[in-house]
Parts: structure tokens; sequence; C-alpha cells
């Protein structure tokens, strides 16, 4: 089975942002998506260099168009692989072989007759790059460009759009799957209800010399959509060469709704025009709107996706757009949501599940995935759940719903991490006859890790690469076929590296920190925070104390000290706390506990960690037994 799936060729009148980089993620995931379900693959992106917009960028960069595309196409090729976007082709419409078939094409519907010659009066948007007709004017304004259309009176060619208009309509409705969502393909039944013009595919020399030449008329250069659009068939070899026969009949389109006219009239009426069959399907995406605010280079508050993974990394970007967006609808991004993700879902959530299970495996398994026995109900459990998620996972890509299918994948994240706390492996462990039990839980953890990585290689193909190392997978993935219960061999090497994701502190918050930290040497304790020479303290004093319940959803060691561990805490907010209890407690068997902390203390610095608190505990010959509830309350709950 094949797939072709392509971008819309960006066009270089501005440097990639991020609204490129969500439709260029989206097309890389879903082809490594169908890749991995063993389909025959092929993405393609590329860039748009002719028009008006063109001409007046370079003039006002003082260089020529020429040079101008090559430099700004030139960035969006370099923008894509620090996002682990590999596209199977590029393409420029300034390539000559794309140029070649433009042509051709002009010249076989200008025989067939569907281009003629006549004089226009009309509204032109320059920003679009096409006319506009009174019904898309908002207050007499183009809606995306905030600036009314100039009236424009002059000779053209044009395409007989309005020949195919009830072939179009007949087709659409025939197929409910050719515009997706449904919003969208309901917005452009409503537009076809009315009669549709046809469209001015040309531009006077006189006016416009960046351009394709007409091949019946030197005078004139093509419009850039009839240019433009025509890329995704000279990209895979139209006419005769074997790649347009493999992947043209699959072929898929993903594009913002800025361009939905264009993509969803203008193109299959020319491919009909053309007698090319038209394309599988148009997948519509809304736009990204910064902290509530669209997007604009006047505004300011254009985001760069290079500076993005420059500061959090291309997975964790990856993973950001495609869940905090419902394909088809607006998003809004602010870096505090990145980094909300970037702590929780993945430092928090896939992390120390991760790190936890692998340690746990290298303390009691000696570093190898151990042998699973009997089942239990609790193992059961986990095990169909994560077998169920790929199913979900698979439906849910599949219909462009990736919010959705990483929901069902960190639904089994979370579980998993129940999972851990349900069992106690640290308890399993301190009893040789629990031997077979620990090492069919150990199994179980590694084998769910196994299926999350699979999971996760169409969306995070870095992340998946380090957890398939680490467990000693060195296949690539297949969800057909790997995607069933117990299939990590037993005696496997393990290898406990680095954390998938650091968690990360706001800009500024560290260096705020240092000025808290300082030492209050030579002051005294105030009379207030003294006890009672009878050891005794007073009701008001106990008053004063912020006693709260806490969660543990972070832990680890901290270097050159035997006895201390950071611990990150909901209470309801995030803080570190120091503990004293790396001797009685591992940080793999502590997570998701809920404790008992003092959070009114001044913080104090212990081995270059500011600590937030305090966490209750109480010794006795067994040890340090850490405080906590009988039953599970909300974080942050007060202890009275």
């Amino acid at each position: 089975m094949s797939f072709y799936i392509t971008t819309p060729i960006f066009y270089v009148n501005a440097k990639p942002h991020l609204g490129h980089a969500y439709s260029t993620i989206v097309a890389d995931t879903i082809c490594r998506f169908k890749r991995i379900c063993a389909e025959d693959s092929r993405f393609q992106t590329g860039t748009d260099e002719h028009g008006d917009k063109i001409v007046e960028a370079a003039t006002g960069a003082g260089v020529s168009p020429k040079e101008y595309v090559d430099r700004i196409s030139g960035m969006f090729r370099a923008a894509w692989p620090p996002l682990s976007i590999e596209p199977d082709n590029f393409i420029r419409t300034t390539d000559q072989e794309h140029i070649q078939v433009v042509q051709s094409i002009l010249q076989d519907v200008y025989d067939k007759g569907d281009i003629y010659f006549s004089e226009y009066s009309g509204l032109y948007c320059n920003g679009c790059e096409r006319f506009l007709t009174e019904k898309e004017l908002v207050d007499g304004n183009c809606p995306d460009h905030q600036k009314p259309p100039a009236p424009i009176s002059e000779q053209n060619y044009f395409f007989r759009m309005s020949k195919y208009q009830d072939w179009l309509i007949d087709h659409i409705k025939n197929n409910p799957e050719f515009i997706t969502p449904e919003r969208y393909r309901n917005e452009v039944l409503s537009f076809l209800k009315e009669p549709l013009e046809d469209l001015c595919i040309s531009r006077p020399t006189s006016r416009l010399t960046w351009g394709i030449p007409l091949p019946f008329d030197t005078n004139f250069v093509t419009y850039v959509w009839f240019d433009a659009l025509i890329n995704y068939i000279t990209g895979i070899g139209y006419p005769d060469k074997d790649l347009f026969a493999r992947y043209w009949p699959a072929a898929e389109h993903i594009i913002a709704k800025d361009i939905l006219k264009p993509h969803a009239i203008f193109w299959p009426t020319m491919l009909q025009s053309i007698g090319i069959a038209p394309y599988k399907r148009l997948h519509v995406h809304g736009y990204w709107n910064i902290n509530e605010t669209k997007m604009s280079k006047t505004i300011g508050n254009v985001v760069r996706p290079g500076e993005l993974v420059d500061e959090f990394g291309a997975d964790t970007v990856r993973y950001f757009l495609l869940r905090e967006m419902s394909f088809g609808l607006d998003a809004s991004f602010s870096t505090e949501s990145l980094l909300a993700r970037q702590n929780s879902d993945l430092a928090n959530d896939l992390g120390n599940l991760f790190s936890r299970s692998l340690t746990m495996v290298a303390r009691f398994a000696g570093n190898q995935t151990p042998k699973q026995g009997n089942l239990s109900e609790s193992d059961q459990e986990l095990a169909d759940a994560a077998v169920a998620m790929i199913e979900e996972f698979k439906a849910q890509m599949n219909g462009f719903a990736f919010h959705k299918a990483l929901q069902a994948v960190w639904a089994v994240i979370g579980r998993a991490n129940r999972y851990i706390v349900e069992n106690a492996p640290w308890e399993l462990a301190k009893d040789p006859t629990n031997a077979e039990r620990l090492a069919t839980v150990l199994y179980t953890l590694l084998e769910t890790l196994r299926l999350l990585a699979l999971c996760l290689a169409a969306v995070m193909p870095g992340t998946a690469v380090k957890m398939n190392a680490s467990l000693g997978i060195d296949t690539g993935p297949d969800l057909l076929q790997q995607g069933r219960w117990g299939l990590l061999e037993p005696g496997c090497a393990i290898t406990v590296g680095e954390a998938l994701f650091p968690r990360m502190d706001k800009k500024g918050k560290k260096k705020e920190k240092k000025k808290q930290d300082k030492p209050q040497e030579g002051k005294k304790q105030k009379k207030s925070e003294s006890v009672d020479t009878d050891g005794m303290i007073s009701f008001d004093d106990f008053t004063k104390l912020d006693l709260r319940v806490a969660e543990i959803v972070a832990a680890e060691k901290i270097k050159k000290s035997d006895r201390l561990l950071k611990l990150t805490l909901k209470a309801p907010e995030e803080r570190t706390v120091v503990a004293g209890i790396a001797e009685h407690y591992g940080p793999e068997e502590i997570i998701g506990k809920q404790v008992i902390i003092v959070a009114n203390l001044k913080p104090a610095k212990l081995m270059g960690v500011t600590s937030h608190g305090m966490v209750l505990a109480a010794k006795g010959e067994e040890g340090l037994v850490l405080s906590s509830v009988s039953r599970p309350v909300s974080n942050g709950s007060k202890v009275s």
C-alpha cells in the first residue's frame, strides 16, 4: 500500500515560523507512522518562489529575486533537520524540471480550450496574490491580511474553472473524506452554492516578470497558484515517471485554513482539466495563536522554530505541537505551556517511568531483562492496556487526531506509574521467596516501555531510539509485527542512561533564588521560633507551621551525597525539597507517594540545591519512615 503526504510549498517572502513548522511536523509524523505500519510512504515539502511579493521582498533586501529566493529557501531547508523532519523531496518552483512541467500543462490546457484571453476588472489582494469577490471581504478588507484589495483592470488569461463546478460539488459529496475535518468540507460546499468564477492565471510582463512565462504568449507569466499547486505532481515525476504512478493515487495534502480555497477548488478543477484523478484527501489545520493573539510580523510575536529547538529540544517541540492542537481548530502557544508539558508530561510522567523501571532492573535483576512468570490480575490489566493502546494509537493517527493518539499513550504511562506503586518491587526484593513475582513485575514494566517506544517512534523519534537502545532493541519499529505482548527476550542487556527529559526552570528563576538564598549570618532565631525549655511548644507556635500533603512527582540522588535526595513535590504548586532519606528510600520507590511537608520554612541550600520546605518522617528501629496519609487527598491539603 502506498501513501504520499505533502505540506504546502511555503512562500519565501519571510523566514520559517511556528505555523510552517507545525504543518511540516505533522507531515513528517504521519509519514513515519505509515512507514512503521508497513506502508510505502513518501513525504514532500518545498518552497514557492514566484510572484509580486517576492519581488517586493527582494527589492527591500537590495538583492535580485533569484538571490533572495535562494537565501530564504535555504533557510527553510535548514530549518527541518533540527526538528527531526526528514522529507523525501524538497521541491522549489524555480527548479527547471518544475518549470518545464508547468509550461507543458499550460499548453495542454490551452489547447483543450480551457484557457482563454479576456479583460477583467476586480479587487486584487496583493497578500493573497489573487482577486477577491465582494462576499469574501470583511468590512471591505481581505479577511486574512486586514487590508482593502486594490481595484485592478487588465487583460489576462483565464482558466475555465466554472466548467468543473458541478463535477467538483458531486465529487465532494460522494467522497466525504475528500476534505477533512468536516467543517472545512462544509465551508467549501457552502462557497460552491454560488456560481464559480473563472480563475485568472496570468500577469502581464509589463507588471511582473518574476514568474514562469506562458508557452503560448511570452508577454505574460503564469499566476502564482497555477504554478505553485502543480508542485505536488512535478515532485513525483509527472507525467511519465514511475513515482507518479506509484504515489499519486494515494496523495494527501496538509494545509492551513488560509489556503483552503486554492487547494479545495482551484487544484481539483485544474487536475480535472489536465486529465489527472484528484488527490485522495485534503487535511486542513487551524492557526497557532501566540498567548491568545494571532501570530503576526506586525505585532512582533512570530515564533521561530529554531529558537524553540535550541531551548527545549526537537522531541519536546514535536510532542507539544501535536499534543496541544486539536487538528482543524486553532490553538494557543506560549513558552509557559511548553515548559509545563516538558516538566509534567515528559520529565515527570514518561521520564520518571523510564528511569525508575530501568534503575530497578539494574538493582534487582542484574541489568538484564528478567523472565516473565504467571501474570497476576494487576499485570494482566497493564498488559491489556498497553496492547489496546497500540490499536487506539493507530486509529487516532489515521484520523489525524494526534492529540487523542498521545492521550492514549499517556493514559498507559500513568497506569504504569501507578502499577509501580501498587506492586512495590523494592519491597518484593527484600524477600528471596518473591523472586519470580519480582521478575514478572519488572518484565511487565520493560515490555510496557517497549510498546510505548513503538508508538512514540513516529512522534518523538529521538526519544524512541534512546528508549530502544536502553532496552537492548536494535530493530526498527513495526507496529503491525511488534504491537503484541511478550516479545522482549529474557536475558537482554538493559542500560541505564541519562534522563530522557530533564526538568527545566523558568528563565531567570535560578538567578532570583540566589538572591533569596544568601546565608543570614550573625542573626539569632526570633523568640517566636524557639522551643520552650521543657521541650513543648505553644499552640500559637504550632499554628505558624504550614503543614501540607504533597505528592512526590520526581526524585533523584544528589551527587556527592549518600544521604540526600532531591524531590520535586506538588503541594499543589511545584517545589523542590531536599530530604535526607537516601539511605532508606530509593528514588524509584517514592515517586507517586503523598507525604507531609513543612511548607513555610525559609529556603535553605544543601549541596548546591535550594530546598523549599521539609519532608516529615518518623525514626524508629526500622530506620526512617516517611509520613503520609491513610488515603489519597488533594495535593496541598492542610494538615491540622
